[in-house]
């Protein structure tokens, strides 16, 4: 393909566009069904001009396109967070939803990474319960013990309504602030998100090895069931939100780096929003349901398992389109 007849098939095609995308709104609402189809395009013939070595000109003229499109096109689409109602609903519903099955895959490889994990320091634990005191420390070890020792004050008298609330403002704050030390871990390429989780999730097995060995399984489970499959998804999700920062600093698809991050921000904020909002409910459940071990653990263990069920009904049928 030679570069003048590459111009003559494609110019006007470029300057139709450039015509829809500086022609004001109205000329964007006309022309909308078809702008991500002639943005794909767009996108096409920048990476041939790249390829086939053509004048800087041109591909500066076909990197500014795409960039103004990207700009358009993203910006349309996004996540709006919004306060009101409705946007809140739509996002839960619709948003929400979608943009965790649109990342099914890289999703899946996480949760394994972090599941198997966590299993597997769990079961060495179990094998090995002197190698908590070497992982964890001796101090954590005896504080995860007074924790659920079923002997304990803690367990023998139920906690008050304000002790319930001040946990609910520690729980809220511990968590957020791992999930956005996760999240923000993928600034560093994408290696800080993934080392935190890893670390979380051999904590998890440790603790989880360690109370099995010493008997307070009895006290821990019941506890643990209900807030940890909104907790744990949302670490995940966190996760992913900083893998794609990481990723989209590797891979730029033809976009300059500043624009591809971008892009990677606007397609990680879903995520990182919706865990946040995880987050919230874990964080009531611990403090208001999960603490009552007053209540029958076959009543706790049951709505430990509705939770899971829940989650993963909501993620699989919530926000398709109907046929």
């Amino acid at each position: 393909m030679t570069q003048q007849s590459f111009i003559s098939r494609r110019e006007a095609f470029w300057n139709d566009f450039e015509r829809m995308i500086h022609g004001g709104k109205k000329r964007l609402i006309k022309q909308a069904a078809n702008f991500p189809r002639a943005y794909r395009e767009l996108t096409q013939d920048l990476n041939t001009a790249r390829a086939h070595g053509f004048d800087p000109f041109i591909i500066e003229r076909l990197n500014t396109l795409v960039l103004e499109g990207n700009q358009i096109l993203y910006s349309n689409r996004s996540f709006s967070f919004n306060s009101s109602v409705e946007g809140i609903t739509a996002f839960m519903l619709r948003t929400f939803p979608r943009s965790v099955r649109s990342h099914w895959r890289s999703l899946g490889v996480i949760m394994l990474i972090f599941y198997g994990i966590a299993f597997f320091f769990g079961l060495f634990l179990i094998r090995h319960p002197m190698m908590v005191y070497e992982i964890m420390g001796e101090q954590q070890a005896l504080q995860l013990e007074n924790m659920y020792n079923p002997a304990s004050t803690y367990y023998l008298s139920p906690r008050q309504v304000s002790s319930d609330a001040d946990m609910f403002g520690f729980y809220i704050f511990n968590n957020i602030t791992i999930a956005f030390r996760t999240f923000a871990g993928g600034i560093f390429l994408g290696f800080g998100s993934l080392l935190i989780l890893c670390a979380n999730a051999v904590f998890l097995g440790v603790a989880t090895g360690h109370i099995i060995n010493i008997g307070f399984g009895s006290t821990f489970f019941p506890f643990v069931i209900a807030h940890s499959a909104f907790e744990l998804t949302a670490i995940v999700f966190s996760a992913q939100a900083g893998l794609l920062l990481g990723y989209r600093l590797f891979i730029t698809r033809g976009l300059s780096r500043s624009a591809s991050l971008k892009q990677a921000g606007k397609a990680a904020l879903p995520l990182i929003s919706g865990a946040a909002l995880m987050l919230f409910i874990a964080a009531c459940i611990e403090a208001f349901w999960s603490s009552r071990h007053e209540f029958a653990p076959g009543l706790r263990y049951g709505s430990g398992l509705f939770c899971w069920i829940l989650l993963l009904f909501y993620f699989l049928l919530s926000g398709r389109e109907k046929k």
